[in-house]
């Protein structure tokens, strides 16, 4: 019996080994169906038991490698023609073999971004006939899931896989990145690989590393308290929480001891109504409100309740926190809707009265504490739970507050944090150019916005390849209309857009400024997004110089007998206005652009006069504004572009 035990047993061992996946040699982004970039050569690599010797195989293409000591290879075979589909083979001496089939030679293409560059093809316009006529299998892609880390990893935590195009694989794929990809194919006939490496709401620093945001400047501080988090996340925690005091006080003017979290409950904190997104508290005034709510409690407690360490249960929160008790800073999370969960350390609670103090920052959506009074709670030492189920009070911090810092190892807007988890395990993979979507959530600090976009162009460049081409998307339309001058965050982002692209030499910009959507920051136009991108890297990429890359674009701004005269270059054939015997959108200003005022203009060939009249106009603006309208285009139908110039 125990011997027929044993034999059952062996079987299923040795059918288990038999059918069990061999080891991966290669890294992650060698699947099968991936697509390597033509016309250079070949960067591979992976793991092997240390000192390993490989011979590795691409069509007739033949390399040899050498694992290190610690396990790690990297092998590089001959450039390649546009072609396949070919069998990728590594073996090593010792026996061991992986194989990848299916692959092709053609363009890669690094897709990322926030969540504009998210925006998957189902949710896009005409998303139906679109994905029933997603037949062209030579178009491959790849995502890359969302995760985060506080070092540079080597590999993905999760799996990633290429995928063939088809009305199957599409759907969820990035809208912008595919139709780019398809509208391409139409002039370059070669396979397309695309790598979409996107996550909504991200800010550019946390796609950069910590080497190229020190070169950036001014983050010399949270960057020292990220490598204290990540090596003491208690020191870490304390030091930030500090720095988020000081922010607070500077922008207040509270003296300490009379911050919010310090504070006695006054006139200012009104009970809270209920739960749920502040937008439907009825009568509160906060249906409309992105800032920062305040809410607090207390609970009392007895000295053996406070004896040792204690967990801190918060529930769900929309979508930023910074929490504090009895005046402690005591964690910040950014992770709309996720539970929060704080470790109090020994002696951070009292016998007595104990406050807990919430800070809830939303900047788009639905903000506040939204789960029910079961999910927030004390968790004691001893196991005992204490829900916080006494009076909540809540008070709104004044607008002009502004957002507060993030903290440095957050997930969407810390520091490198992104990048270490989702461009780093990219390796040296080829590519012929990166799609930037990104820039809606550093409207708040668009004036260094130009100095990081270059930063993050350089950072790549050294990852992936000095010669690297970035076409960069200018954010949309989105807002409310004004019909006076007003200063905007989103136009000065845009003008830093267009100013680090102007800088760069080997970058070109797609200007969208009349495809978004006034009510929804997501413009559903994704595909008039990808002919303007395609065009782009026609023009930059391809070659095609008599192609201009992004329509009329701003040259000078001069003084003149009859006002000021605004050259453009890249003009297809003259300058038209649409909808109107004139362009509309110019304004003259100041210097500092504080008084500013809409002016007449007339398009004649490439140059638009201003009607300087009696004001000052020391600055033109063009489409300055969160959602500005904008008539002024070229023979080819694409538009000009937000900007501001001095006059000269």
């Amino acid at each position: 019996m125990r011997l027929a035990a044993l034999a059952a047993a062996a079987a299923i061992s040795v059918a288990s080994a038999a059918t069990a996946s061999p080891p991966r040699l290669l890294a992650d982004p060698f699947q099968d169906h991936a697509v390597l970039q033509r016309d250079k050569p070949i960067a591979l690599w992976g793991r092997a038991a240390p000192g390993a010797r490989l011979t590795v195989t691409l069509g007739e293409s033949r390399g040899t490698a050498r694992a290190t000591a610690d396990g790690t290879w990297r092998a590089s075979l001959p450039a390649m023609k546009a072609g396949g589909p070919y069998r990728l083979t590594i073996r090593t001496a010792e026996g061991a073999e992986q194989s990848v089939e299916d692959v092709l030679i053609g363009d890669v293409w690094l897709c990322s971004g926030q969540s504009n560059m998210v925006l998957q093809v189902h949710r896009a316009l005409d998303s139906r006939a679109e994905i029933a006529g997603a037949t062209d299998s030579a178009i491959r892609m790849l995502t890359v899931p969302n995760d985060t880390s506080l070092v540079p990893l080597d590999g993905f935590r999760r799996p990633v896989s290429w995928q063939v195009t088809s009305s199957a694989t599409v759907p969820e794929f990035s809208a912008a990145c595919y139709y780019y990809a398809r509208e391409l194919r139409k002039t370059v006939k070669v396979p397309m690989g695309l790598i979409n490496a996107s996550w909504g709401g991200s800010a550019i620093s946390s796609w950069m590393d910590e080497a190229a945001l020190r070169q950036v400047g001014g983050l010399d501080e949270p960057l020292s308290v990220l490598a204290d988090h990540r090596a003491d996340p208690a020191r870490g925690n304390a030091r930030w929480g500090a720095l988020w005091e000081s922010w607070w006080r500077a922008r207040s003017g509270d003296a300490p001891g009379a911050e919010p979290w310090n504070a006695r409950v006054d006139d200012m904190w009104k009970p809270v109504p209920a739960f749920t997104a502040w937008e439907s508290w009825q009568g509160a005034g906060l249906d409309q409100f992105n800032g920062m709510v305040w809410y607090r409690t207390s609970v009392t407690l007895t000295a053996a309740q406070t004896a040792g360490a204690a967990t801190l249960r918060l529930g769900g929160i929309e979508d930023v926190d910074q929490s504090f008790v009895n005046g402690r800073p005591i964690g910040n999370t950014s992770a709309p809707g996720a539970d929060r969960e704080y470790a109090l350390p020994a002696g951070a609670l009292r016998a007595g009265d104990n406050s807990i103090v919430v800070n809830v920052l939303d900047t788009y959506g639905t903000g506040g504490m939204i789960d029910p009074a079961s999910k927030r709670a004390l968790k004691l030492a001893d196991g005992t739970t204490i829900p916080l189920e006494g009076l909540w009070r809540y008070r709104a911090a004044p607008a002009a507050m502004g957002y507060p810092p993030r903290t440095p190892w957050e997930a969407t807007g810390g520091l490198s944090t992104i990048g270490n988890a989702m461009i780093a395990p990219l390796g040296q993979y080829g590519f012929r150019g990166v799609l930037w979507y990104q820039g809606e959530s550093d409207v708040e600090r668009a004036d260094s916005y130009a100095v990081r976009l270059a930063g993050l162009m350089r950072d790549w460049r050294q990852r992936f390849g000095a010669d690297l081409p970035f076409l960069i998307v200018q954010i949309a339309n989105y807002g409310a209309a004004s019909t006076t001058p007003v200063d905007s965050g989103a136009a000065r982002l845009r003008e830093a857009q267009r100013q680090a692209v102007e800088a760069d030499g080997n970058a070109a910009l797609a200007v969208t400024i009349d495809i978004g959507e006034r009510s929804d920051i997501h413009p559903a136009n994704k595909q008039e997004l990808a002919r303007r991108l395609a065009r782009a890297a026609r023009h930059l990429i391809y070659g095609e110089t008599a192609l201009s890359p992004s329509g009329p674009r701003p040259l000078s701004a001069t003084r003149t007998a009859q006002g000021v005269a605004v050259r453009f270059g890249d003009v297809a054939g003259s300058l038209v206005s649409y909808s109107a015997a004139r362009p509309i959108g110019f304004e003259l200003c100041d210097a500092a652009g504080r008084t500013c005022r809409f002016v007449d203009a007339r398009a004649v060939g490439d140059t638009v006069t201003l009607d300087a009249g009696d004001g000052p106009y020391a600055l033109v603006r063009f489409c300055w504004a969160d959602s500005p309208v904008c008539n002024l285009y070229d023979g080819s139908g694409l538009p000009a572009g937000p900007f501001e110039l001095p006059v000269r």
